[in-house]
């Protein structure tokens, strides 16, 4: 007979019993209906936001896949299912699957789709990594990366994101041998400071001053082809032209939106919607987004923007695409001239005498600059070997300033004595408008002749900038006479004409705009109204124009593959356009390249390239023709002999660990003659010289890809000999070229943790920044100093969630240093330890 004891205990173990049933059986049909997997490429790498379909005849479901190439479909009802997987990227992947048989979770590789879907970039790229492997811009082929003969880097929209790389700027700082120069779009490219106006967007030229950073929501990425690009995008810079590539529709559909707020009063929000819009797929679209409030750690400074830019793809059938697209960018800051010392002794002052917030500005000071560019491709094959493309880009591009900003020179008392405590100031408005037209379009050939291959280009190249009437510039500056004048100059003779103020007990002329006082910086608002405007120029209308016809041919021969291209190139510029005072320059070049690659292995090739570059005067120096006294004058600057350039190059790249790693190496020299530069006369400000030869010798290393499936990296170094070799003082024969850093290095690595550990919803991200010191651009007199700089992220991602968080954290050390410098009154120091928070979400 059992004893109570004994019947409890039974009865605990029937229950115990009955609760495993309960909570083990649902796992067990739980665990039976539902399909996980993860996808990853050729390489071997996870394959993130990809779209999963799950289709049966009651259902469809779309998951997405996570960092880790992760989907999971649960709570699924029916016995058979079909899995789809369609990307512009790969093959289409499908798999039949009945419930009873699954076996979880699925290991599925997609195998690239290739480059033979269009030759004008008209569909968007669908892979979510560091690393982009082909290009269109550069050759007008769809070049693998690995065969072209020259040196590129690139910056994906994922490092852009990861690294929270809002302006181009913090993007481009990413590849060897780019060294931004200022607060503006202006950089130094192998150790040659950058001339150009405007951007290159998908290959085609616009205008626009550079005082304010472009931004990247809408960039799918951003390249950087190293050296004279003159036969690949016209004019260019000699030591590298900056490519961006927009985002462009996917067949996909993919919706993203962001949230930022952090440091110096910074809001951001961001969206990028793309999709299939029928459900043939022919016809795509996609919208970008973007808009931002912030401010500086600079006095009086602010960079508000607003960025639309939707896009259409139609693919009316597999021989024709068509897209257009429209980029509408408003940007509202400040033209910010630097930080100032006024007084400095070279060799003992240093450039931490004065904050590195102070600005001369004033707060309602502005740079207002809106930009429409509109942009239509046409590509068509008429066979599997010859087909047509076409693209016409318009912009137009307007400028609305006013600045407060100083003569760079001291106050004098009404003796004529020098007050170093006061700075003299001005006040400048103005505005302009400009209109610019692209048009590129070429022909392809593919065809094989005996054992080589071949890739034939000939095209056709338009540019047209013109500046419209109707612009100009009001100027307040000088000394208020007792008459109620102004005179842009002072006599002490005759100071009983000059109305006085009285300042810390000096007795000075009263300036029409008032002095900057460096021991007690005022905080007023100026009335503007009170200024007495003592010069009013308008800005002469001007149209330049370059047309060109070229031919390139890329030849396959067994392990070695040749590029070659001769463009012949028409410049013509017009000062006082369309009216009776027109003058008119004209330059005519014939620019070669000569490329060629072996084959080492399926992994390394090696290359070595030659290449020539020219630019008219009129699109050099900094703002030419619209520098100094050629803003204003009825010569272009063309009349000056044209800049002209050679590169010679040799390198090396490779796939290592079956492609999971990307290596791109190069030793070359650029030499550039006929270099136009600031006279850095202090009572001519804007007069300019014209240099000899200059001539950049360097090495570069790239690196990009996984060091393992879920820790990506990339790394850049950069050596840079840059020396003066001819010039009309002799005493800087030699001397180390200014603007650039003899050395300098980016690392950006990003780990996501695993599923497997407790931090599997995490991922951190870590970078170092370095620069050796350089010489100012426009003075000897002292160094900018080389800089470490450390930055960090953490990333979170919650399990089955299509949310991340992600902290970015820069320069944490709260290290001061300066991104370059033109002379002691404009330093241009880099931001103080700074925060950025963003929410992402997709769907």
């Amino acid at each position: 007979m059992k004893t109570v004891s004994q019947s409890i205990g039974s009865l605990i173990q029937k229950w115990r019993l009955l609760l495993l049933l309960i909570f083990w059986f649902p796992g067990i049909v739980l665990g039976q209906n539902q399909i996980s997997g993860y996808i990853k490429d050729a390489k071997g790498i996870p394959v993130i936001n990809m779209n999963v379909r799950l289709i049966s005849d009651s259902e469809t479901k779309i998951e997405i896949t996570d960092l880790d190439g992760k989907f999971l479909f649960g709570g699924l009802l029916g016995a058979k299912y079909k899995l789809l997987i369609s990307s512009m990227s790969y093959q289409t992947y499908e798999q039949e699957i009945e419930m009873a048989n699954v076996q979880n979770p699925l290991e599925i590789r997609l195998i690239t789709s290739g480059l033979n879907l269009q030759e004008v970039e008209v569909v968007g790229r669908a892979r979510q990594d560091y690393t982009s492997e082909y290009s269109f811009s550069a050759t007008k082929i769809a070049i693998p990366n690995k065969e072209l003969p020259q040196s590129m880097g690139t910056v994906t929209k994922e490092l852009i994101r990861d690294r929270q790389a809002f302006q181009l700027a913090d993007a481009v700082k990413n590849v060897s041998g780019v060294i931004p120069s200022s607060f503006y779009n202006q950089y130094s490219i192998r150790g040659i400071s950058q001339n150009e106006e405007g951007q290159i967007i998908n290959g085609l030229r616009t205008r626009q001053f550079y005082f304010l950073q472009p931004l990247t929501s809408h960039i799918e990425r951003v390249e950087v082809l190293k050296g004279p690009a003159s036969v690949a995008f016209a004019s260019t810079d000699p030591g590298g032209s900056i490519n961006m590539v927009t985002k462009k529709p996917l067949s996909e559909d993919r919706r993203e939106f962001s949230l930022s707020s952090g440091s110096f009063r910074t809001m951001r929000g961001t969206l990028d919607f793309t999709g299939p819009l029928n459900t043939s797929k022919t016809l795509l679209y996609r919208l970008n987004a973007a808009y931002q409030e912030a401010g500086s750690f600079r006095d009086y400074v602010k960079n508000n923007s607003v960025l639309i830019s939707p896009s259409i793809t139609y693919l009316p059938t597999d021989q024709t695409s068509i897209n257009t697209e429209v980029i509408f960018s408003s940007m509202n800051g400040n033209l910010d001239r630097g930080q100032p010392i006024f007084g400095a002794v070279p060799g003992q002052t240093t450039l931490n005498s004065t904050p590195i917030s102070l600005n001369l500005g004033a707060p309602n000071d502005f740079f207002k600059s809106n930009e429409l560019v509109w942009t239509a491709n046409l590509s068509h094959k008429f066979s599997q070997n010859i087909s047509f493309n076409a693209v016409y880009m318009k912009q137009t591009w307007q400028e609305d300033l006013q600045e407060h900003r100083t003569t760079n020179a001291f106050a004098r008392d009404i003796t004529g004595q020098p007050v170093n405590s006061l700075v003299m100031m001005q006040f400048v408005q103005r505005q302009q408008l400009w209109n610019i037209d692209n048009l590129n379009a070429f022909f392809n050939f593919n065809f094989d002749l005996g054992e080589t291959s071949h890739k034939l280009v000939v095209g056709y190249d338009l540019h047209s900038w013109n500046k419209l009437k109707g612009g100009g510039q009001n100027a307040a500056r000088g000394f208020l006479l007792r008459d109620g004048s102004v005179s842009n100059t002072f006599n002490p003779a005759n100071a009983a004409n000059f109305q006085t103020i009285t300042i810390d007990g000096k007795v000075l002329p009263r300036p029409n705009v008032n002095y900057f006082n460096l021991t007690n910086p005022s905080t007023t608002l100026p009335t503007i109204q009170d200024y007495r405007f003592n010069s009013r120029v308008a800005v002469p209308s001007a149209l330049t124009t370059s047309s060109a016809i070229y031919l390139q041919e890329q030849l396959k021969w067994g392990k070695f593959s040749a590029l070659v291209s001769l463009r012949n190139e028409w410049f013509e510029d017009i000062t006082n356009y369309d009216t009776p005072n027109e003058k008119s320059f004209t330059n005519v070049v014939l620019l070669p390249r000569l490329g060629l690659t072996y084959e080492v292995s399926k992994s390394v090739n090696v290359y070595a390239t030659y290449l020539e570059g020219m630019q008219p005067q009129s699109n050099t120096v900094t703002l030419m023709p619209n520098t100094g006294n050629f803003f204003w004058a009825s010569e272009s600057a063309a009349r000056f002999k044209p800049l002209i350039s050679d590169l010679k190059e040799f390198g090396a790249k490779a796939e290592l660990f079956d492609g999971k790693i990307l290596v791109n190496s190069a030793v070359y020299e650029i030499n550039q003659k006929n270099i136009l530069m600031n006279a850095n006369l202090p009572a001519f400000p804007d007069s300019l010289v014209q240099r000899g030869a200059d001539r950049s010798r360097g090495f570069e290393l790239d690196m990009t890809g996984y060091l393992l499936p879920n820790w990506q990296i990339t790394a850049s170094y950069s050596f840079i000999n840059a020396e003066i070799l001819s010039d009309s003082n002799e005493d800087l024969i030699g001397l180390r070229k200014e603007n650039t850093p003899r050395n300098s290095g980016n690392v950006w690595s990003r780990y996501n943790f695993g599923d497997e550990t407790r931090l599997k919803n995490l991922g951190v991200g870590l970078g170092v920044q370095a620069q050796s010191k350089r010489i100012p651009w426009f003075t000897r007199d002292f160094d900018v100093p080389g800089f470490v700089l450390f930055d960090a992220a953490f990333y979170y991602s919650p399990t089955k969630s299509n949310l991340q968080l992600a902290l970015n954290a820069n320069n944490l050390m709260n290290n001061t240093y300066w991104l370059g410098a033109q002379n002691f009154t404009r330093l241009f120091p880099g931001a103080p330890r700074n925060f950025m928070l963003t929410a992402t979400y997709k769907f």
